[in-house]
C-alpha cells in the first residue's frame, strides 16, 4: 500500500469517525427538533432586522438634504424604534426557547449515560474513581451543550446576517463592500491560529479536573483514615496545588485568548478606519451620499461580530468533539453483561443453586481464579464458603447474581441457566448482606423499603422488629424519619447491620448472601445481629462467606476453597473428623479448646425449614 493510498484511508476513516459523531449528537437533539426549528426562525428574523437597519439610517441621512427632511426623520425613526421593539420580542423569545432546549437536551444526555454509569463493567468505575467519572461526565455534557447551542442558534443566523449584509453592501457600493470584505476573514485566519492550543487546552483542563476531584472525592469518603493518620492538611496542600496547577493553565491559556482577541479587535478597528476615510473621500468627490457612509458604517459595526463568531466555529467544532467524545466514550463501553433478546423473567425461585465446572478469571492475562469449580446447594440449605483471601469466595456469590461471567461452566438457577434469565429478575431474588453495611443519606424508613418501594408502614415495622432494630430506630430523633447520613454514618456499625438486615427481611428473598455480616462487630451488637440473621435465613437458601467460624458451624455444607476448586466439603462434625484445613482454623481461632474429634453434632437448622427443604 503506497503513503497516499494509507493516508487516503486514515482521512477516510476520519470523515467516517466525525459523521457518525454529528449523527450520535443529532440523535440526542432530535426530541428538540421543534424547538429547534422556531428558534433559527427567530434568530434569522433577528439576522435579517440586524441586516435591514443600516438602510434605515441611510434613509434617514440622505433624507436630511431632500425636499420634506421633517418627514423622512419622523417615518426613519419610527422604523428604528419598530425595529428595536420587534427585535427585543424575538430575541427574548429566542433566548427563553434555546434555554428550554438547552436543558432538554442536557437532560437526554444525562439520560443515557446516567444509565449506562449503572451497567458499565465494575471494573471501571474502580479504576477511575466515582469522583473523576462524575466531573469528566459533568463538564464534558455543559461544554457540549453550550456548544452545540452555539453552532445552532449563533453560527447559522451569522452566516445569514454575512450573506444579507455582503449583499446590500455590494447593491450600495462596490468599492466600498470591497474595502470592508477584504478585511473579513483576518478574524478568521487568526482563530485557526488561537484553534490548536485552546482545543489541547481543553483536553488537558478535562483530564486535570477530573483526577483533582477524583482524588478529592476518594479523601472525603475516607475522611476516618485521613484523620487518624493527621493528614487532612497534607490533603488539603495537596487538593489546592493540584488546583492552583490548573489554574495556571487556565490564566495562561486566557493571557493567550486575550493575545488573540485583541488582534482580532485591531483588525476590526482597521477596517472601521478604513471604511471612513474612503467613504469621506468619496462623499467629497460626490461619488456616494452621506446616508451611503453611514450605512457602510453601521455594517462595519455589526459586520465583525458575527465574523469573529464565526472565526470561532472551528474551535467550538473542536471542544464539542473533545466533549463529545467523552460523552460517546461513555456510551460506548459495552455493558458488563446484557440480557439476551430471548432472556426469561421468572416469577419465584426456589433457590435450588447449582455451579457446575465454572473457570473463570477477570481478564485474559489475570490468575486464575476459580478451576472446575462445582457446588449444588438445594432450597433453603445453608452453604457456608470458606477459604483464605483469594480464593474466590467472593467471586462466586458475584457469579451467582451475574456481575461477571464464567469463560467456562454453568451457574444454574432452579434447573435454568442464569445466562437465560433477565438480571434484574434474578437479583430480585437474591438479598446480600455486607461486612461494611451501606446506608444511602436518607430516612431510616426509605432505607428499609428500598428493595421494595410500595411496603407498607406496618411491613417496614415488622421487618425492622425481626431485625432487632425498631428498638433503635425509635430511640433516634425522628424515629423511622430519621436521616443517617452518607453511607449511615451517624449510626454504628451494629445499627446500620440491624438496618441493613431488616431491608434484606422487606425483600423476601429466595437466596441470601451473608459476606462477611458479623465479622466487623462487638459482642453485644454481634448477638443482636446474630439473632436477626438467624430469622432472615429461615426458608431461605442462604451462602455465608465467613472467616470466624463460629457464623458457620450448624451450615449444611461447609465448603473449603483453596487455588479455586474445592478442597474441603461437608458438616462441620465431617469436617473436623478429616483434620484439614478447616480443623486447623477452628483449633487456631479457639485456641485448641475444641477436640476435633467432638462427636457432637452440630444444631440442624433443616428442623425449622419445613417444606423449603427438598
Amino acid at each position: 500500500m503506497t503513503d497516499s493510498q494509507a493516508n487516503a484511508g486514515s482521512s477516510w476513516r476520519e470523515t467516517s469517525s466525525r459523521i457518525t459523531r454529528f449523527h450520535e449528537a443529532v440523535r440526542f437533539a432530535f426530541p428538540q427538533r421543534f424547538a429547534i426549528t422556531v428558534i433559527l426562525v427567530l434568530t434569522l428574523g433577528v439576522a435579517g432586522l440586524n441586516a435591514v437597519e443600516p438602510l434605515l439610517l441611510k434613509y434617514i441621512f440622505d433624507g436630511l438634504v431632500g425636499d420634506d427632511p421633517t418627514r423622512r426623520l419622523v417615518l426613519g425613526l419610527v422604523g428604528l424604534g419598530a425595529f428595536a421593539l420587534a427585535r427585543e420580542v424575538l430575541v427574548a423569545g429566542s433566548n427563553w426557547l434555546t434555554w428550554h432546549t438547552r436543558i432538554g437536551l442536557h437532560y437526554a444526555l444525562l439520560d443515557a449515560t446516567v444509565g449506562k454509569l449503572h451497567r458499565m463493567p465494575l471494573h471501571i468505575q474502580r479504576s477511575e474513581g466515582v469522583g473523576a467519572i462524575m466531573t469528566r461526565l459533568d463538564r464534558s455534557i455543559q461544554g457540549l451543550v453550550a456548544a452545540v447551542a452555539e453552532i445552532l442558534f449563533n453560527v447559522i443566523p451569522a452566516v445569514v446576517f454575512l450573506v444579507i449584509a455582503a449583499i446590500i453592501m455590494f447593491n450600495l457600493n462596490a468599492g466600498l463592500a470591497l474595502l470592508v470584505l477584504a478585511f473579513a476573514p483576518l478574524p478568521a485566519v487568526i482563530a485557526a491560529l488561537a484553534a490548536p492550543e485552546q482545543t489541547a487546552r481543553e483536553r488537558t483542563l478535562l483530564d486535570r479536573w477530573a483526577k483533582i476531584y477524583g482524588r478529592f472525592n476518594e479523601v472525603l469518603s475516607g475522611i476516618l483514615v485521613v484523620r487518624s493518620f493527621a493528614m487532612e492538611d497534607a490533603e488539603k496542600r495537596r487538593f489546592m496545588e493540584d488546583v492552583g496547577s490548573a489554574n495556571r493553565v487556565v490564566i495562561r491559556g486566557v493571557g493567550l485568548d486575550q493575545g488573540y482577541s485583541a488582534a482580532s479587535n485591531v483588525v476590526v478597528a482597521v477596517a472601521r478606519v478604513a471604511a471612513v476615510g474612503l467613504g469621506g473621500w468619496m462623499v467629497i468627490n460626490g461619488a456616494v451620499t452621506v446616508g451611503t457612509v453611514i450605512a457602510f458604517l453601521g455594517y462595519v459595526g455589526q459586520l465583525f461580530g458575527p465574523v469573529q463568531g464565526l472565526s470561532g466555529v472551528y474551535q467550538t467544532v473542536k471542544r464539542a468533539t473533545v466533549c463529545l467524545d467523552e460523552v460517546l466514550g461513555i456510551l460506548s463501553v459495552q455493558e458488563h453483561l446484557g440480557d439476551r433478546p430471548d432472556a426469561i423473567e421468572l416469577e419465584n425461585i426456589r433457590g435450588d443453586v447449582e455451579f457446575r465446572n465454572i473457570r473463570f478469571r477477570y481478564s485474559e492475562d489475570s490468575r486464575l481464579i476459580l478451576d472446575d469449580f462445582s457446588l449444588h446447594v438445594r432450597p433453603g440449605e445453608m452453604a457456608a464458603i470458606i477459604g483464605p483471601s483469594g480464593s474466590g469466595k467472593s467471586t462466586l456469590m458475584g457469579l451467582m447474581m451475574r456481575f461477571y461471567e464464567a469463560q467456562e461452566g454453568t451457574v444454574y438457577i432452579d434447573g435454568h441457566d442464569i445466562r437465560e434469565l433477565k438480571q434484574s429478575g434474578l437479583r430480585r431474588h437474591i438479598a446480600v448482606v455486607l461486612q461494611d453495611p451501606l446506608l444511602f443519606n436518607d430516612t431510616v424508613r426509605n432505607n428499609i423499603a428500598y428493595g421494595k418501594p410500595e411496603a407498607t408502614e406496618q411491613q417496614i415495622e415488622e421487618a425492622a422488629k425481626a431485625a432487632n432494630a425498631y428498638n433503635l430506630i425509635q430511640h433516634l430523633p425522628q424515629g423511622f424519619d430519621t436521616k443517617v447520613g452518607e453511607r449511615g454514618g451517624l449510626l454504628s456499625v451494629g445499627e446500620r447491620q440491624r438496618i441493613t438486615i431488616a431491608r434484606a427481611l422487606l425483600k423476601d428473598p429466595s437466596i441470601l448472601i451473608l459476606d462477611e455480616a458479623t465479622s466487623a462487630l462487638d459482642a453485644e451488637s454481634e448477638h443482636l445481629v446474630q439473632e436477626a440473621l438467624e430469622r432472615l435465613e429461615q426458608g431461605r437458601t442462604t451462602f455465608v462467606i465467613a472467616h470466624r467460624l463460629s457464623t458457620v458451624v450448624n451450615a449444611d455444607k461447609i465448603v473449603v476453597l483453596g487455588k479455586g476448586k474445592v478442597t474441603e466439603c461437608g458438616t462441620h462434625s465431617e469436617l473436623m473428623k478429616l483434620n484439614g484445613y478447616y480443623a486447623g482454623l477452628v483449633k487456631r481461632q479457639h485456641h485448641g479448646i475444641i477436640d476435633n474429634d467432638d462427636p457432637t453434632p452440630p444444631i440442624d437448622r433443616r428442623k425449622d425449614r419445613g417444606s423449603a427443604v427438598e
